[in-house]
């Protein structure tokens, strides 16, 4: 602090009375002593501040008592001129000063010496934060601000007055937090006994009585009857939402404010709001507060209050059932919240339906940890189940997957039997369901014509009604006339076109073919027509989950179907192995090879031998062939390679062996062949392939070998293109 920093606040902390001459103020009124002339000097800051804009319009008294504290400080002794009105924060509250321009910028005053007296009705309109109040308090102290209200004048520096400004400071927050307070116990005193309504769903209506009903349009109501039961049909929330886009289907929406307020309008249903009528308790009749509290966060542009999470029902502050009107049971209700739940992705959640290709994606769990095994799409040959448990640990890999056709194809032939003895009764229940669904959809058009007649008619008798001479009415009257006419028009051709697709009544041909569907039931299953998202619809209303056994030294799984209702059924099938060591089998395959052998059978004789007697070989074979048999026989020293040799020529590799040479999976070195990424050719016989890599080759394959061990997806040009064959 410099010296004529010190004598100025000498100055301004002297206790020493001035002369009687100067406590009369410029206007010859008597004025305190702590005004100084330091303060005369500077400006004379109004600050007027109304916490809400309800109060802005209907307070008036309230802001013209702030204003009039502008005359206050021109008896204070401030000329007119010097005297400055800050009302920047009208509207705004005092609970943080993050938002409040006009608070910043009277420190902003202050910290520049511009201002002498700080003038505010009472403390709390300056601010109700003890933060920003001591940090107000502090900058006067330090630049010389005295403060002022209608009670008294104070300076931060004197020590009594500095106490009864932090107690007023104080005061204040404690009565911004008791309100706050009050309010909230209020609003949850009126929450308990079910009345708190901000506003309500659509499908229901709140009366002037403060009473919730159900909408009085009837057409309302049949859409969000019709919601909950195409769910129960369809199954997911976004199936609901296609139905109704596809057969152009409107909600009905009572807007809560505009000029349009608590009039009907139809508007068409997006995904969120088909979640929000689903998820919300209200439609089973329950009342519920604070299933998603609002909390404060602090962004770059202040304090303010939003929506939180949703919060589980065990958390919700009020919970009455069976005090409203219902469009469902309650227990319908939390079986749609448990389906929704298990719609979600993500841990302990079976997710909804797509269209991939794995049948069971979500319902399969490995049996040895219990994890559910995830479905991925590496290869084109299918989807495949593995369990990522190893992964997520960081251990030894302990379980193992399959292809997902080989649980696939057992679980499609279980539920075909199951259904086949309910064939009759799955038609008949097709005929009845398509019957109803025309039905419901029919009555629906019925009354978007109806509406629109009655419309056209309510213009038309308004138009009527009216004097025409008065041409400025009756001309906007006719224009709304001519626009419902349209609108019935439009209305009637879509009805006509939706009764020429779809008619109320089925026809002999439609009823003979959903008969002869339902009846063929493997057809239906495998017809073009029925996408994959179908078929897993269908096995999650049968099968609870499958668990399947893989042991990696055996090519046998046991897999357990759990059928929804508590049966359970045990299948022991056999999935394709990479190598002979995982056969379980494999000490009798080979004595039997050996066996065979010693008894002068040729290579193509035990591979017929081997079809026969049900030995199944490794690598996505179907049969044995003499070529594989051959190599069996090298294993064992009990065959000429002479003759096998014979069919390779110069710098040509017999796949498996150019794969092990590599090394390389032989799938994804057969993988590259087809892409054309090296020289091959197939036997005649039996389609071996034949891969021809001289060094040069092999020491490319084995670079390209290298990036695909490193997940690399795109391949240097040089590495994937085969060298002339000479």
């Amino acid at each position: 602090m410099n010296a004529l920093d010190a004598t100025r606040r000498a100055d301004l902390t002297s206790t020493e009375e001035p002369p009687p001459s100067e406590l009369i103020s410029r206007t010859g009124i008597l004025r305190s002593s702590k005004i100084l002339d330091l303060h005369l000097d500077r400006l004379a800051a109004v600050y007027v501040r109304q916490s809400d804009p309800q109060q802005v319009l209907n307070h008036r008294e309230s802001r013209e008592r702030q204003y009039a504290l502008a005359d206050h400080a021109v008896a204070l002794g401030w000329p007119r001129d010097r005297v400055m009105v800050i009302d920047d924060d009208q509207g705004q509250s005092g609970r943080t000063a993050d938002q409040r321009g006009g608070f910043q910028r009277l420190l902003a005053e202050v910290t520049m010496e511009h201002v002498g007296l700080i003038l505010g009705i009472e403390m709390s309109r300056i601010a109700r934060n003890n933060k920003d109040w001591h940090n107000l308090l502090e900058m006067c102290a330090i630049f010389g601000t005295i403060l002022a209200d209608e009670d008294g004048v104070y300076d931060p520096q004197d020590t009594n007055d500095r106490l009864l400004l932090g107690l007023k400071g104080t005061i204040s927050e404690f009565e911004l937090v008791t309100m706050r307070n009050r309010l909230e116990r209020g609003r949850l005193h009126k929450a308990q006994r079910g009345e708190l309504f901000h506003r309500v769903p659509t499908g229901y209506v709140k009366l002037s009585t403060e009473r919730v009903e159900m909408d009085p349009d009837e057409q309302v109501r049949e859409v969000i009857r019709l919601i909950f039961d195409k769910y129960d049909e369809i199954g997911t929330a976004w199936g609901v939402f296609h139905y109704l886009i596809r057969n152009n289907i409107r909600l009905g929406f009572r807007p809560f404010h505009g000029p349009n307020r608590g009039n009907l309008e139809w508007r068409r249903p997006v995904l969120l709001t088909i979640f929000q009528i689903l998820r919300h308790p209200i439609y089973a009749g329950a009342y519920t507060y604070g299933r998603r509290p609002h909390k404060r966060v602090r962004t770059a542009a202040g304090e303010r209050t939003s929506a939180g999470n949703w919060v589980p029902m065990e958390q919700w502050k009020v919970l009455k059932r069976d005090c409203l009107p219902a469009y469902i049971t309650w227990d319908r209700h939390m079986a749609n919240q448990e389906s929704l739940h298990q719609h979600r992705s993500g841990p302990g959640c079976k997710g909804s339906p797509r269209d991939g290709s794995a049948l069971l994606t979500g319902l399969v769990e490995c049996g040895n940890c219990g994890r559910c095994l995830q479905a991925s799409y590496r290869t084109r040959s299918g989807a495949y189940y593995s369990c990522v448990r190893h992964l997520h640990e960081g251990t030894k890999q302990t379980c193992f997957g399959l292809k997902a056709a080989v649980v696939d194809d057992l679980v499609t032939q279980q539920i075909l039997r199951a259904l086949e003895p309910a064939a009759l009764e799955l038609s008949c229940r097709a005929l009845e369901d398509v019957q109803r669904d025309r039905g419901r959809l029919d009555k629906h058009w019925k009354q978007r014509l109806e509406r629109a007649r009655y419309d056209a008619e309510d213009a038309e008798r308004r138009y009527r009604a009216v004097d025409p001479e008065n041409r400025l009415v009756a001309r906007s009257l006719e224009q709304r006339w001519e626009e419902t006419l349209r609108a019935e028009r439009q209305v009637r051709d879509d009805y006509d076109r939706f009764l020429r697709e779809q008619p109320p009544q089925l026809t002999l041909q439609e009823r003979a073919r959903i008969a002869a569907l339902s009846s063929d039931l493997p057809a239906l299953w495998h017809a073009p027509g029925t996408t994959h998202r179908d078929r897993k619809e269908i096995v999650r209303h049968l099968v609870e989950k499958v668990v399947v056994h893989v042991k990696n030294d055996s090519e046998y799984v046991n897999i357990t179907i759990h059928w929804h209702g508590g049966f359970t059924s045990r299948h022991e099938v056999v999935r394709p192995v990479r190598t002979y060591e995982q056969l379980r089998d494999l000490d009798k395959l080979m004595d039997r090879i050996v066996a065979l052998r010693h008894e002068g059978c040729t290579a193509a004789q035990i591979a017929v031998c081997l079809n026969q007697e049900g030995f199944v070989p490794p690598k996505r074979c179907g049969a044995f062939y003499p070529e594989l048999v051959h190599e069996l026989l090298v294993r064992r020293g009990l065959s000429n390679e002479k003759k096998y040799a014979s069919q390779l020529g110069p710098h040509e590799w017999w796949l498996p062996k150019l794969a092990e040479a590599i090394p390389v999976s032989a799938g994804k070195l057969a993988d590259w062949a087809r892409r054309g990424w090296l020289h091959s050719r197939r036997t005649p016989a039996q389609h071996l392939w034949v891969l021809w890599a001289d060094k040069q080759e092999v020491k490319r394959l084995r670079k390209l070998a290298t990036l695909s061990h490193r997940g690399v997806v795109e391949y240097p040009p040089e590495l994937t293109t085969p060298k002339e064959r000479r």
